[in-house]
Formats: C-alpha cells, structure tokens, sequence
C-alpha cells in the first residue's frame, strides 16, 4: 500500500493506493495519523478508490484510525468505498460504525 495524502479546506484527505493488509504500511498510516493530530488537523477522509484489497487486518486499520481521531476530538470518514470492501464492512457490520460516502466533495462537506 501506498500511501498519499492533501489538505482541502481545513480536511486532510488520504489516499491509500494497493492493499491494505497490516505490515508495515499500518504503521506509516498510524504515525500520519498522530501527525495530523498533533498538528490539530482532525478531520480526515479516507478516500479507498484505489484500494484493490483489504483484509481484516487492513479493517482493524481503519477501525483504530477511527478510534484515535475519536480519542483526539476527531472525525474519520470514508469515501469512494469499492464494491469488495462495502461487502466485507456489511458482513462484519462495520457499515454502522463508518460513515460513508460517494465522493470526496461529499464527504469534506458533511464536516
């Protein structure tokens, strides 16, 4: 996995790109994410459009990502969620944890 990310209007937003399956890419997402904290930047979206796979480490990713911006006062949102990783968040009933949407727009503008 690799990873990406910019700033729009006072959002971070991160591009994954590839798999997303634990190793060593969740601990560059885990430290980026402390980064943006300590800079008082806590509202992130996770833009998964270029994200091929995603196992259930790669999920327990996502779910620590939102829990630490959750500790920082903070939110996480996804966007552009493809159909293989909307089946595994419906089958482990992550559906309801993550709040989802069609695009980028979409998603910095629901903050």
């Amino acid at each position: 996995m690799k990873l990406k990310h910019r700033e729009e209007n006072g959002v971070v937003i991160i591009e994954p790109k590839g798999k997303i399956m634990g190793g060593p890419e969740s601990t560059a997402l885990h430290d980026l994410l402390h980064d943006l904290i300590e800079q008082g930047k806590i509202k992130v979206v996770i833009d998964l459009s270029k994200v091929d796979w995603m196992n259930s480490t790669g999920l327990g990713l996502l779910i620590s990502g939102l829990t630490t911006l959750k500790k920082a006062e903070g939110e996480l949102k996804l966007t552009n969620v493809t159909d293989k990783i909307k089946s595994l968040l419906a089958i482990t009933k992550l559906v309801t944890v993550f709040k989802s949407y069609d695009s980028v727009d979409e998603a910095i503008n629901s903050f």
